[in-house]
């Protein structure tokens, strides 16, 4: 290993190197299974959640989409196994959670969408996946879990 042909010490590279080449799927078990609770707060509090359940959710959730995508998998009217817990409120722009289907591809895309906006502001992701959906019927948004008004949602809009 590169870190080892260039540095004597310390005898193990740092956490940041090792976690840089993990998978998504390996940093959501670690995440998971980490036994301290205030570091997962912590962590969960950096992006605006009230607790790191929801946290935890969100990943494992995200995993099974990103392996669905990674596969080539059909993702529009799919039923998720693992589903995010949708809060009512939370401190960033959110969705009515009580209108989203957490099963549906829309649940998944609303949290990734609040992930972003609380790391990166000035992101285009929104924008970008607005235009794909505009392009979409009615009948596939509502496949995937989109309601009525979507698009007036605090995070979508």
């Amino acid at each position: 290993m590169e870190h080892f042909k260039k540095y004597d010490s310390p005898s193990m590279p740092p956490v940041w190197k090792t976690l840089e080449v993990a998978s998504f799927g390996t940093l959501s078990k670690l995440f998971c299974n980490m036994m301290d609770v205030s570091v997962k707060k912590s962590v969960a509090k950096s992006f605006g959640l009230p607790q790191y359940k929801y946290l935890e959710s969100w990943i494992r959730s995200i995993t099974v989409l990103r392996n669905c995508c990674a596969h080539h998998a059909r993702i529009w009217n799919r039923r998720f196994p693992l589903m995010p817990q949708l809060p009512r409120r939370l401190s960033l722009a959110w969705i009515d959670a009580e209108m989203a289907k957490p099963m549906k591809l829309y649940a998944q895309l609303s949290t990734i969408l609040y992930l972003e906006q609380s790391i990166v502001s000035n992101s285009s992701i929104k924008e970008q996946l607005q235009v794909l959906l505009s392009k979409q019927p009615l009948s596939k948004l509502k496949a995937m879990g989109f309601p009525e008004n979507w698009s007036k949602q605090g995070l979508w809009s």
